[in-house]
């Protein structure tokens, strides 16, 4: 099968090789999926870079979590009625070295969730990464109807889908945006006010917008660096749940501040979530679609041959949507 990997760890262009692969073989519990598409995000950028220095260690890497094709073939103990089924794929190159950057990934069922028929390959795609982490952060300690939840970054990858998940559940939504364009994209999905956080004490701002209240629920892009202006506009008893901390590795936390405020820290990432939250992410990313209640920002789809380029365009700063890459093209 036709396939990207890399050998060594380093920049794209010196690393990623593309050619020739075994096709892999449906395992016990397994389905073979025929890729039309994979996504790249940062994480696979990072363990390409060298993030994992072991990763290597039991050989070359396809790289990729997400992707989304065909299930062609099923093993033992998967219903063959899923054979033609049109599915997304998430955790493909997680504690494994196979990903979706190949014609095909042999995956455990359960990582292969249906997708739509109203949906293209290429946002397929684009869930497991973002959709599902976004609907984590926001669901994860407890509805948030009637709360108001701030989103940090809200243009970017998971912001974007925090927004509506929020919005969907039935709060209302504060985020905060750089420019005139985020700010635009926010609001188009749901956004109710938007905080520049360039701005000096824009967490005072956040306050100020909501009528002198603080908020309930912050979903976190950069824990770290955000933290003194969180504080300052969450209320006592509320959740911040972050799945980023890029600026500041090992914050410094004003423990007693906030002790005294009670506040619950909601660290996740989406290989770690519990199953029963996994599956519940794919529910709603299902129902949701099938109803057209999500939008997308995909604003890179590339042909096979430019695997190097999809992560030369994740690591430039300020890129907001995400990259596709087309298998078949």
């Amino acid at each position: 099968m036709k396939a990207a990997w890399f050998e060594k760890f380093g920049t794209p262009a010196d690393t990623i090789i593309i050619g020739e692969q075994p096709k892999p073989v449906a395992g016990d519990g397994e389905v073979l999926v025929k890729l039309k598409t994979t996504g790249i995000n940062p994480s696979d950028v990072k363990k390409r870079i060298g993030a994992f220095p072991n990763l290597l260690d039991n050989g070359h890497v396809i790289p990729h979590s997400d992707g989304a094709g065909i299930i062609e073939a099923v093993g033992r103990g998967v219903p063959e009625s899923r054979i033609g089924e049109r599915v997304w794929v998430y955790q493909a190159q997680y504690a494994r070295l196979l990903g979706t950057a190949a014609e095909y990934v042999a995956i455990d069922a359960s990582r292969a969730a249906t997708l739509p028929s109203n949906t293209s390959f290429e946002i397929g795609a684009c869930l497991g990464i973002p959709a599902m982490t976004a609907h984590r952060v926001v669901s994860s300690d407890g509805s948030v109807k009637g709360q108001t939840v701030l989103v940090t970054g809200g243009a970017g990858r998971v912001g974007y889908y925090a927004i509506q998940w929020a919005k969907l559940a039935g709060a209302k939504v504060i985020t905060t945006a750089s420019n005139p364009i985020d700010e635009a994209s926010c609001i188009a999905v749901g956004a109710d006010l938007v905080v520049n956080h360039r701005d000096v004490n824009w967490g005072d701002k956040v306050q100020e917008v909501n009528d002198g209240e603080k908020v309930d629920r912050v979903i976190d892009v950069e824990f770290g660096f955000n933290l003194p202006e969180v504080l300052k506009c969450i209320r006592t008893g509320g959740v911040i749940a972050t799945y980023g901390n890029t600026q500041i590795k090992e914050p410094k936390l004003p423990f007693l501040q906030m002790m005294f405020m009670d506040l619950t820290i909601r660290m996740t990432i989406v290989y770690a979530m519990p199953e029963s939250a996994k599956q519940q992410a794919i529910d709603d990313i299902y129902k949701a679609l099938s109803a057209g209640h999500l939008k997308h920002r995909v604003t890179h789809v590339l042909p096979f041959q430019q695997m190097a380029k999809s992560h030369e365009l994740i690591e430039e700063s300020g890129l907001r949507g995400s990259v596709v890459v087309n298998i078949e093209a």
